[in-house]
């Protein structure tokens, strides 16, 4: 295998013993991960699409969030496209025991904020073939159907990441942009480890139902967009346990994220370093009754 062993060190203003507050969740039963992971779409270019201007930037950021704990990444070969990728391999590798690399296939790019769905199980394969060279892995932790398609059978596309498992590329299978009858399907067919769904405070209506599911089977919940895009900016609500916590209300809304429930495995993305230590510093928020019945999880 590609991972070795590196030593790290933790800088002032922050330390592991925050990350390790919010606790940790395993997937597929063998993979701990601390619960607060790190979203790499972010250190692409506008529109995810290419290098962002600063390259060296998103090398430290990435090379931060594991000091600081984060040993869980969430790419996919679509981000840039295959930019994210080759900036984890050339931030991390050799990897540090303990990280997992969750990446995905199943769309394509035309252009900037462009992506457009492609399921072809041929094309899958390949996609997973292309991951394993820019990642310098000889098996994805984690590999995910970026979205169902609906012009193939989904039996056909499951049944393509099924292959590969059985090739030993990947170790588990994730899906994302599934709803709740779609994973169900899924899971008939093969295990599935993880859902990666948008949630967040402001937004979840739609995604409750899958998220307790989830909760219910012991799968990984990976709530994407968990800022809403910044959106969670002036909520009463939010503003009010952030003014008592001296937090901003993007930090209360990850804190809310990992007490809705202990499925939930953020993956909040930052091309900044201090957003990032403002990140990880949110699993160190605990919330009283007060907070708990403000903010709906009572």
């Amino acid at each position: 295998m590609f991972a070795s062993t590196r030593v790290i060190s933790v800088g002032a203003g922050i330390s592991l013993a925050m990350i390790e507050v919010a606790g940790t969740i395993t997937i597929g039963g063998a993979l701990t991960v601390n619960r607060l992971g790190f979203g790499g779409m972010r250190l692409c270019g506008p529109g995810i699409w290419g290098w962002p201007e600063d390259r060296e930037n998103a090398i430290r950021v990435l090379r931060r969030a594991v000091e600081l704990g984060v040993n869980f990444i969430d790419t996919a070969d679509a981000y840039g496209p295959e930019v994210n990728e080759e900036q984890i391999a050339q931030a991390l590798y050799p990897y540090p025991d303990g990280l997992v690399i969750a990446t995905k296939g199943g769309l394509t790019r035309p252009g900037p904020s462009q992506w457009v769905r492609d399921g072809r199980p041929e094309r899958l394969k390949k996609c997973c073939d292309a991951s394993l060279r820019r990642l310098k892995l000889d098996r994805i932790d984690v590999y995910q159907l970026h979205a169902p398609d609906e012009r193939y059978p989904l039996e056909d596309m499951i049944g393509a990441l099924v292959e590969l498992r059985d090739e030993g590329k990947i170790r588990f299978i994730g899906v994302s942009n599934f709803s709740l009858e779609q994973l169900q399907q899924a899971r008939e067919m093969t295990q599935i480890v993880s859902l990666q769904n948008p949630y967040n405070y402001a937004e979840r209506r739609e995604n409750d139902d899958v998220l307790n599911y989830c909760e219910r089977e012991g799968l990984a919940f990976l709530p994407y967009f968990p800022l809403n895009a910044g959106d969670v900016a002036g909520n009463a609500e939010l503003e009010a346990v952030a003014g008592k916590h001296d937090a901003t209300v993007f930090q209360i809304a990850l804190a809310w994220l990992l007490h809705r429930s202990k499925a939930t495995l953020p993956i909040p993305g930052t091309q900044s370093l201090a957003h990032l230590a403002e990140n990880v510093a949110a699993a160190d928020i605990e919330f009283d009754e007060d907070d708990l019945t403000r903010l709906g999880l009572r």
